[in-house]
């Protein structure tokens, strides 16, 4: 298991409280909010969560880290959607998770949906690896928790993690 940093978790509040939808500038473009896209289609939009750090480098919750968003701004993890909606989310996410648990040493997958009207109100569903050794007061939801500390990769392990998790996804019907 990698060796884990603090976080600023002011600085992130303060930035999804006043700033943009992170995750809407991030699907037109904008390049402040880039992330690595591993799957796309008419609905679903799949990439890697992470925080912009030093040039080049990229602080993460956990190697592979992915939201699974819809391409629209929609705000309600069920209201929001039709059935066939819905459940073409859900299977996204079901791939995903496959992908994280045959690419990368994982314990077990987390799946769990975040945000609030305050602030990340973009709903997204966090999908997430659990490495094996981490001890038990530091797994579940204390795991996801910034606060808790992150990761520090390199662009090229991004990219290199990127790359695998698209091979795997690439069969997404």
């Amino acid at each position: 298991m990698r060796e884990r940093r603090p976080f600023d978790l002011e600085s992130y509040v303060r930035r999804t409280r006043t700033g943009p939808c992170f995750i809407c500038e991030f699907l037109k473009g904008n390049p402040d909010y880039h992330h690595h896209r591993l799957y796309q289609d008419d609905l679903a939009v799949a990439f890697l969560a992470r925080a912009p750090n030093r040039e080049g480098r990229h602080l993460v919750q956990a190697l592979g880290y992915t939201l699974v968003v819809p391409r629209e701004h929609r705000e309600q993890v069920t209201y929001d959607f039709t059935l066939a909606e819905y459940l073409h989310l859900q299977t996204v996410v079901y791939h995903v998770a496959e992908a994280l648990r045959q690419e990368l040493p994982t314990e077990r997958v987390s799946i769990l949906s975040l945000g609030s009207d305050e602030g990340n109100s973009h709903v997204h569903w966090h999908v997430v690896s659990l490495p094996p050794g981490v001890p038990y007061d530091e797994q579940q939801f204390r795991f996801l928790m910034a606060e808790c500390g992150v990761v520090e990769l390199a662009e090229q392990e991004m990219l290199d993690i990127a790359a695998r998790l698209q091979e795997r996804l690439r069969s997404v019907p």
